[in-house]
């Protein structure tokens, strides 16, 4: 979700410095790229060791509530593409699934601000007991759309979440934002989602899947 379907990178950045900075800590931009993509309690221990003292849960929940306050007053910044592909696949009959590691309110938050059925299913931070890069947030996507995971190609930003993508057997594609993403093993790299379609991601399926299994799934 976050930098992938909504520009919600600085939201989160901001957030972080602001509570850091509360408790006397400094915050620069680089520690801040540490948490694109992470678990969230992998993301509060991180800001504990930044000098946050909180329970992990309370800077979640903290994080989350500032994030979505700015998201309700500066508005939601859809990555360029992202809606219209989604449009896409759904008109094309493809089931869709959101794997976030955000928390379960804030991703359903942000999906009732799409203006039609973006998602049959959200999978969350707080849905799983394994936070990406484990492949338990795809896996369980999979599971409840009822698709066999080598069926599917995730689409990700992060290193994080493409190597989750990656170990759970899916089609990995990577749309690079805020971080690079050479080098992390994406089976392809598109520079934007903008001007792709539902007949852009079945090719992109159906060239890899071939060439990753020696035969098309």
């Amino acid at each position: 979700m976050d930098g992938t379907l909504v520009d919600t990178e600085p939201y989160w950045m901001a957030a972080e410095t602001a509570l850091v900075e509360s408790y006397g800590g400094r915050w620069t931009h680089e520690d801040a790229l540490q948490l694109v993509g992470n678990g969230l309690i992998d993301s509060a221990i991180i800001l504990q060791n930044a000098g946050v003292d909180l329970p992990a849960e309370a800077i979640i929940s903290c994080l989350t509530d500032a994030v979505q306050e700015a998201l309700r007053t500066q508005g939601v910044p859809f990555r360029p593409g992202a809606q219209e592909l989604l449009q896409d696949l759904r008109a094309a009959g493809i089931r869709t699934g959101l794997v976030t590691m955000s928390l379960r309110r804030m991703a359903l938050g942000v999906v009732e601000l799409i203006d039609f059925k973006a998602f049959d299913i959200v999978v969350a931070g707080d849905d799983v007991d394994n936070p990406k890069p484990h492949p338990e947030p795809y896996l369980r996507a999979a599971s409840l759309l009822g698709v066999d995971i080598t069926e599917t190609v995730i689409i990700e930003d992060s290193p994080t979440g493409l190597r989750a993508g990656i170990a759970s057997g899916a089609v990995a594609l990577g749309v690079p934002h805020i971080v690079s993403l050479d080098g992390v093993g994406a089976h392809e790299l598109w520079p934007t989602l903008a001007e792709r379609g539902a007949s852009d991601i079945a090719e992109l399926f159906t060239r890899l899947s071939t060439s990753l299994t020696g035969v098309t799934r």
